[in-house]
């Protein structure tokens, strides 16, 4: 198996995943690796716990379509601004997390450092104004997030992540669900006090140790 080939399995793999998880339903979502000058992603209006291989679409770094019938997903341009600002990013996802999601409609902000993992795997979870879906607001929303952030809030509109490969990305955003659980059940006990700004700055030294090892 090529690895163009590969990287199109993968994305079939983690999207039925979503799919399983139910991060997604029905047409909902979209997911993308970058190889060179080349992006692999889903198309628009597929089930993506139905989808095949062949069906994966692949388009150039301006969204041109390339290879593969049908369309892009809606959101490519947001998955484009991604690898233009960030090189060091290999694949998005984007899902509609119902818990995630939630916190958006609820007004809760993630990104106020109350787990540790969290610090550690993601630095923090931003939310991203709304945006209408599948809009030039979209990559617009982002873009002063995507600098800093490997996993942003989507007002009214799930979450993206990126990562160095799909698995990568993939993880993130189930790190930002379980995070979303958590965060909802505890509010209901009443107010989250944040870690110690001292406990803080040594989770953020661990995760830059762990970025530098890969």
């Amino acid at each position: 198996m090529d690895i163009k080939q590969k990287l199109k399995e993968d994305i079939v793999c983690i999207s039925r995943m979503l799919h399983r998880k139910n991060y997604l339903a029905a047409t909902d979502g979209n997911v993308s690796v970058r190889l060179g000058d080349l992006v692999f992603v889903t198309p628009s209006g597929v089930n993506k716990g139905l989808m095949e291989a062949y069906q994966v679409l692949t388009v150039d770094l301006e969204g041109k379509l390339l290879s593969g019938e049908g369309k892009p997903t809606s959101e490519i341009r947001m998955h484009l601004l991604a690898y233009k600002l960030r090189p060091d990013v290999g694949a998005v996802v984007h899902a509609h997390l119902p818990y995630a999601t939630a916190c958006t409609l609820a007004g809760i902000d993630l990104l106020e450092p109350v787990l540790p993992e969290v610090v550690i795997t993601l630095g923090g979870i931003p939310t991203a104004p709304y945006a209408t879906p599948g809009s030039d607001e979209v990559p617009e929303a982002v873009r002063d997030y995507l600098r800093d952030y490997d996993a942003i809030l989507l007002s009214r509109h799930g979450a993206m992540t990126v990562g160095r490969d799909v698995t990568d990305a993939y993880n993130k955003m189930e790190k930002l669900e379980h995070t979303a659980r958590v965060i909802l059940a505890a509010r209901l006990q009443g107010p989250l006090p944040p870690l110690p700004p001292v406990e803080v700055e040594k989770l953020q030294r661990l995760r830059e140790e762990y970025k530098r090892r890969g």
